[in-house]
């Protein structure tokens, strides 16, 4: 009996007291959040629009949460992304689609506003302008390897891969693909926020 109270006694010293049990916790929740946020600043960014030239589908003020480039790897006609030119602009994220790919030819009617990828007349039902402006590219054009064509949803008044200055992008200049809108814009305080606008990005 002696020996089976001096064992229970030994087990009750060795349980951690609630205080310890405390620390221990908080010491391996304090190592979790670490390693969520590690691979949340790693796979991810938020940007903020800030200009007009992705309207209707993106407003001033949205927030997008983007995939870093670290993890996006292929570009695909029709995604949303953030590039960096340093040639334009001191190199200040702006955001337009991806219109056509390496070795892609674009061309554009601008009489009628129609693009062309590769002869076939894109369908583009995001648009808030048809593409009637030149902006001093010469079409049709091959898109270069290891770059992209990229246009604004706004087209009456983005700058974009028709504008010398901007012109093709090179893949190592996008910082990412814009996956989701996290919060609404009021696009410059003139539109109420609309939380139905939330979520994935087409």
């Amino acid at each position: 009996m002696a020996e089976e109270e001096e064992k229970k006694q030994k087990k009750e010293k060795e349980k951690p007291g609630w205080k310890k049990s405390l620390v221990l916790y908080l010491h391996d929740l304090i190592y979790m959040l670490m390693a969520i946020v590690l691979v949340f600043l790693l796979l991810f960014r938020v940007i903020v629009v800030s200009q007009d030239s992705m309207y209707p589908t993106l407003w001033d003020g949205d927030y997008l949460l983007l995939l870093s480039n670290l993890f996006y790897r292929e570009p695909q006609q029709g995604d949303i992304v953030v590039i960096s030119k340093r040639a334009f602009d001191n190199g200040r994220p702006i955001v337009k689609r991806i219109i056509a790919t390496e070795g892609q030819q674009v061309d554009i009617d601008f009489d009628n506003g129609i693009v062309y990828v590769d002869g076939t007349a894109l369908e583009e039902d995001y648009i808030n302008s048809l593409t009637t402006d030149s902006e001093g590219v010469s079409f049709p054009l091959t898109v270069k390897e290891g770059c992209i064509f990229v246009l604004g949803d706004n087209r009456g008044v983005s700058k974009d891969s028709r504008n010398p200055e901007i012109g093709q992008i090179d893949r190592r200049e996008i910082l990412g693909k814009a996956i989701c809108l996290m919060i609404p814009g009021t696009h410059h305080d003139t539109l109420p926020r609309d939380g139905g606008r939330i979520g994935a990005l087409k």
